[in-house]
């Protein structure tokens, strides 16, 4: 099998340009203030700002999360080494651009370098934090990792029981291996007897 790295980049950059360009779109057009009601109070485009994670969580702490966004992104990037399963490259490739997307806002939007806000505007309710496309495609491969680590599915493509369904047939045929050499044993040790007599 061929590594699956180019999937892993052909989504993460999917999901860059589209949260990208949907964040254009958005700051363009829309105003912090004035909310537009796509399906009455269910779904909203609503611009705000959030100096915190995702879904507005740990607001203030901008720049430990930015730390940790380059953190994901070292770790996807030195993981594509070894990366053959399709599921695992997709999984990888939302997280890393998602972690892009909003790291790049974290990076050049005001109010500083490194201490951006980023940008939200798709609202569900008025009960549930606005997000954004990186947001969602984040919550996306968290769901599917989660998924393919309970399908024992490994990055190199093998699933978490194969070693184990493998390793007593190994035995299996050792053991009878080990047998039959004692049985030859046995049989040229009677035809030298035989012959000595």
């Amino acid at each position: 099998m061929r590594r699956r790295v180019g999937v892993l980049a052909a989504v993460a950059v999917f999901v860059l340009a589209a949260d990208a360009i949907s964040k254009a779109l958005v700051v363009a057009h829309l105003r912090e203030d004035q909310p537009v009601h796509l399906i009455g109070n269910v779904l909203m485009l609503w611009l705000t700002r959030n100096p915190g994670a995702a879904f507005s969580v740990g607001t203030g702490e901008t720049a430990v999360f930015t730390v940790i966004a380059f953190g994901v992104i070292v770790y996807i990037a030195r993981t594509a080494r070894k990366l053959y399963s399709l599921g695992w490259a997709i999984a990888l490739g939302l997280l890393l651009g998602g972690a892009m997307g909003n790291l790049s806002d974290r990076i050049f939007r005001a109010p500083g370098l490194f201490r951006g806000d980023v940008v939200d505007w798709i609202a569900v309710t008025r009960f549930y934090p606005i997000f954004n496309l990186a947001d969602s495609a984040i919550v996306c491969g968290g769901i599917l990792t989660v998924i393919l680590a309970m399908r024992g599915q490994h990055l190199d493509g093998t699933r978490g029981d194969a070693a184990v369904a493998s390793a007593p047939a190994d035995a299996d045929v050792d053991a009878d291996s080990e047998v039959q050499a004692d049985a030859d044993v046995d049989v040229d040790v009677d035809t030298d007897a035989d012959a000595e007599r």
